[in-house]
């Protein structure tokens, strides 16, 4: 087992690599998705997809948000760059929820976005109002049932939960979760674990539970804090956080979609001839010439256009399954594969962009407190 284990690194901080998902049944005791998905009417596409693959616990979450338990969704973004289509796959889902009568708290990892990543205070704040913040906001996420926080302007309370948690780990525990550990990185830790429970406490809304949407990537973190609220189910009263995993969009050149390597995603910010261009140049699931496209058949699930689609371009299943068909079938070309997602993407955009504008002007109202310093 342990020698499976080294062939899939959870990373939180850098490149994760899974090519076969299932594996985190087995190796991390994740659940499958599947298993819950009956809990909802109607499922999102994301979840229909199965790019929310699997779960930790979230069948007692959903058990108890029915009996009417105080439950609240709580995920947070690292402010350390723009805001591209890979983001957006987790927006939808906390919109999703917080349409489904879901309590949100949405944390600005900006503690997170200094201490690891090095970005300058005043370039992180703004990064988490205007970037992320704001497209949140355009993307539909409402004032009700929502409480926006930087991690470094909130109560006091929030802080001491940092302190009190050091005092029941060491660093043999942590090092076996994480691997190797720079003090920035231990200070991200402790902080991201008093993100996850802090709600729970009288004065954060006292919720009985908590669940956390994230990538297969940040698995470190929610079985990090799974133990720290065991530590604390008597002290404090936590109960084990539950948590839904979403399968990572590959980035336009086949590597992993990211903020800090431009021609690897769609930002929301990206001007037409940009979006144009990146989408022109993306990998696809083509063959090397024509005639073995129509001969073989494409390979769609190879295909970062096909993703697009899949993650955010197609909502409806039909127009889905005959692009998929249609390649496979070697009767779509790349070409005109990225042309209609061009037309798909640039009107997406042009919607987006509209409304961007006006969240921009009420963005920071969304927000509990904007750090001084």
């Amino acid at each position: 087992m342990e020698e499976n284990k080294k062939e899939i690194i959870l990373d939180p901080w850098g490149y994760s690599s899974i090519e076969d998902y299932d594996k985190l049944f087995t190796l991390f005791g994740i659940r499958p998705f599947k298993e819950v998905i009956h809990y909802f009417e109607n499922p999102s596409i994301l979840m229909k997809r199965g790019i929310v693959f699997g779960h930790r616990d979230f069948d007692v979450v959903l058990r108890a948000f029915k009996e009417g338990k105080k439950v609240t969704l709580l995920t947070g973004f690292m402010p350390s760059g723009k805001l591209h289509f890979g983001h957006k796959a987790l927006f939808d889902q906390i919109i999703y929820y917080q349409k489904q009568g879901f309590h949100i708290n949405l944390a600005l990892a900006d503690i997170e976005a200094y201490s690891v990543r090095k970005v300058e205070r005043k370039e992180t704040i703004r990064l988490a109002i205007e970037e992320y913040v704001a497209n949140a906001i355009a993307l539909g996420l409402e004032k009700k049932n929502l409480r926006i926080y930087f991690q470094s302007a909130t109560k006091p309370a929030y802080y001491r939960l940092i302190q009190m948690f050091s005092q029941k780990v060491t660093m043999a525990e942590m090092t076996a979760i994480y691997g190797d550990l720079t003090p920035g990185k231990i200070v991200s830790v402790f902080t991201q674990a008093a993100d996850i429970l802090h709600p729970m406490l009288e004065e954060f809304g006292g919720y009985d539970y908590v669940f956390v949407p994230v990538g297969a990537d940040q698995d470190p973190h929610i079985r990090f804090t799974r133990d720290i609220s065991d530590r604390f189910s008597s002290e404090l009263g936590f109960r084990r956080p539950a948590s839904t995993y979403h399968r990572f969009m590959t980035g336009l050149d086949g590597g992993k979609m990211s903020s800090s390597r431009p021609e690897s995603a769609i930002f929301l910010s990206d001007p037409p001839e940009i979006v144009v261009k990146k989408l022109n140049n993306a990998l696809t699931g083509g063959r090397a010439t024509i005639e073995e496209q129509k001969r073989l058949g494409g390979e769609p699930l190879k295909c970062a256009i096909y993703e697009m689609y899949l993650y955010h371009l197609m909502p409806n299943d039909k127009d889905l399954l005959d692009i998929f068909m249609r390649c496979r079938r070697g009767e779509l070309l790349c070409g005109e594969d990225k042309k209609l997602a061009i037309e798909k993407t640039l009107k997406f955009l042009d919607d987006h962009r509209k409304k961007l504008e006006q969240a921009k002007d009420v963005a920071e109202s969304y927000i509990e407190e904007i750090p001084k310093f």
